[in-house]
Parts: C-alpha cells; sequence; structure tokens
C-alpha cells in the first residue's frame, strides 16, 4: 500500500476525492523529487500519499504469489501492515515483514501485528527501500508509484532468486510484461516471476552422448533460440521459462531442465527428455 507525504490528510481505510486530486497534482507539478536521492546527502523523503489497498485485493495478491508456508514475504510501503500481516495470519507464511519511510504507519503495522497475535513473524521497519536488501524475499509485494517500481525493476532482476514472486496493485513495470494480471474490483494487480538469467551460448550433453549446441537470446522471460545438432541447425519450439525452470523442444525430444547459475539439470517430469545437463560456455 501506498506510505504517506501527509499522515494527516488521508486517514486509514479511506479514500477521498481529495486525496486522488493532491495526488494528481503532485505528480503533474515540475521539480516535484517523489523518492529523494541518498547521494546527494539528504534525508529520505516520503514519496507517496498513504492510500490502503483493500482488503479483498490483498487476498487476490497473496493468492496470485501462491504465498505458502515457506515463504518469506516481504512488502514495500507497507503502510498499515495489513499485507505483512495477512500473509502470516491467512496463508501461514513462514514470515513477513513490512519496510516504511514513515515511523507512523510502522508503528501502526506493529499494533495491527499484535492484534492479530502475528507480531512474532510479521515485522516492520522504518527506512528508504532504496536503501534496503530485500533479495532474501521469496515474494516481494508492492504499492508504489510507476516510477518507483521502474528504478526497483533492474535490482529485483538482478538481485532476487529467480521463482522470486513480485506482486504489484495498480503499477506496472514498464516493458517487463506480468507473467498474470487480474482486475479486482476495478483495481489492477501484477504478478511477475522473476526469471533466470539465460542468454549465451550453451552446451548440452544428451543421455546417448549427443552434443548439442543451444544459443538462446532473453527479454526478461520471454526467450528464444535454435540449436546446433550434428552440424545441422534448427529453430527450438515451445520455448518457456518461468522462475528457474526451463522447457524447450528440440526436434521430437522434450526437455524441461531447472537453470542453476550456468547450467542446466533435468526435471523428472512425464515425457521429458532425462539423462542430460547443459552448461554455458
Amino acid at each position: 500500500m501506498m506510505s504517506s507525504i501527509c499522515g494527516s490528510f488521508a486517514q486509514p481505510g479511506r479514500r477521498t476525492l481529495w486525496a486522488t486530486i493532491l495526488v494528481v497534482c503532485l505528480l503533474t507539478a515540475p521539480g516535484i523529487n517523489w523518492w529523494s536521492a541518498s547521494e546527494a546527502g539528504a534525508s529520505p523523503q516520503l514519496s507517496v500519499i498513504y492510500v490502503p489497498t483493500p482488503e479483498r485485493l490483498v487476498h487476490r495478491m497473496l493468492e496470485m504469489a501462491e504465498v505458502r508456508e515457506d515463504d518469506y514475504v516481504i512488502d514495500l510501503g507497507s503502510g498499515d501492515g495489513r499485507i505483512v500481516v495477512a500473509a502470516v495470519r491467512d496463508f501461514n507464511a513462514r514470515a513477513a515483514h513490512g519496510i516504511d519511510l514513515d515511523p507512523q504507519r510502522v508503528a501502526e503495522g506493529r499494533e495491527n501485528a499484535r492484534r492479530a497475535g502475528v507480531e512474532d513473524r510479521a515485522t516492520f521497519e522504518e527506512g528508504d527501500l532504496f536503501e534496503m536488501d530485500f533479495s532474501e524475499a521469496t515474494v516481494l509485494t508492492m504499492y508504489l508509484l510507476q516510477t518507483l517500481n521502474l528504478r526497483l525493476r533492474p535490482v529485483i532482476l538482478e538481485t532476487m532468486r529467480p521463482g522470486t514472486r513480485v506482486v504489484s496493485h495498480a503499477f506496472n513495470m514498464g516493458d517487463w510484461e506480468p507473467d498474470q494480471h487480474e482486475v479486482v474490483d476495478g483495481r489492477n494487480a501484477y504478478l511477475w516471476i522473476v526469471p533466470a538469467q539465460v542468454q549465451g551460448r550453451w552446451q548440452l550433453s544428451t543421455a546417448d552422448g549427443r552434443e548439442v549446441t543451444l544459443s538462446l537470446t532473453q527479454s526478461y522471460q520471454n526467450i528464444s533460440g535454435h540449436a546446433v545438432v550434428e552440424g545441422a541447425s534448427m529453430d527450438l519450439n515451445d520455448v518457456n521459462l518461468r522462475g528457474d525452470e526451463i522447457r524447450f523442444v528440440i526436434g521430437s525430444d522434450n526437455y524441461v531442465g531447472r537453470v542453476e547459475g550456468d547450467t542446466m539439470v533435468p526435471v523428472q517430469t512425464s515425457g521429458a527428455a532425462q539423462g542430460w545437463n547443459a552448461r554455458r560456455n
């Protein structure tokens, strides 16, 4: 949920016309710096008006992320803590952590976690999210501005583990297309699965001793490529990348693999080739 630039303006649970007007005015006003740069030596500034995510959408966002008991959820701009609390209370996440720049909201989140009886697993921290390390999260949620999402995009892609689920209320990630998009009561929710980095040239060894050269190109989770088998080049078919799982077809052979850095190993799947491995050159 959005944090607050003036906490007394928008009361928790209320979204007023005046708040909307103020957002529009501030967004269009020249010279506004929504998140002050720490390298400039200034203290972090509150960036967005606090507008809570509706409870129905909170629930659906966590469903989209398929939150389960082994997940560690981090909410950026956690506001009153409703996503953090719901993750552990309703989805039994191992732990959830909220980061917000507004001390009033941090205190509110802690109090709501205490009232829900989940303060041992639902924690909150005051701070600038651009100075925080949230790479250990398995699920990342946010309700920020478009400009902040775009600043976060390279951080997410470069530091978070492949397979991490990222869910945003209202704002997308530019040309990084979502893996899932839903509308709940007129509000947008977007899901991305952080993709493994697979671009490059790979040498694949099959179970029967054949050597196959793969050349893969990648734009976020969208990949394409071709294979050279015994001197003959052919396009890869049915290519798909979801987190660290990659799928492709060479000729009549179906491959399903797990990307582990510069190696691929087969996944035990019915109808898929086994006994192969691949290494990036």
